[in-house]
């Protein structure tokens, strides 16, 4: 058990905090089990593979289009 090692080598298994550069659609494997797996590919091989323990919702504000308005006034 290492709190920070600097890699993780074959065999090994970690729980790690994995944060992603856009927007995904997961959730954690206990409430939804198909949404509750991941990959991780690098130069077209796997890395990684996984189970989602949980997610960390945060709401961010952005552009809403006039569609969307004109949607919600419904």
């Amino acid at each position: 058990m290492e709190d920070a090692p600097k890699f993780v080598k074959s065999g090994d298994s970690a729980i790690v905090k994995m944060v992603p550069s856009k927007p995904m659609c997961v959730e954690a494997y206990t409430d939804y089990p198909p949404l509750g797996r991941f990959a991780v590919r690098d130069m077209r091989q796997t890395v990684a593979v996984g189970v989602i323990k949980s997610v960390e919702k945060i709401e961010k504000t952005g552009k809403v289009t006039k569609a969307a308005v004109k949607a919600g006034k419904k």
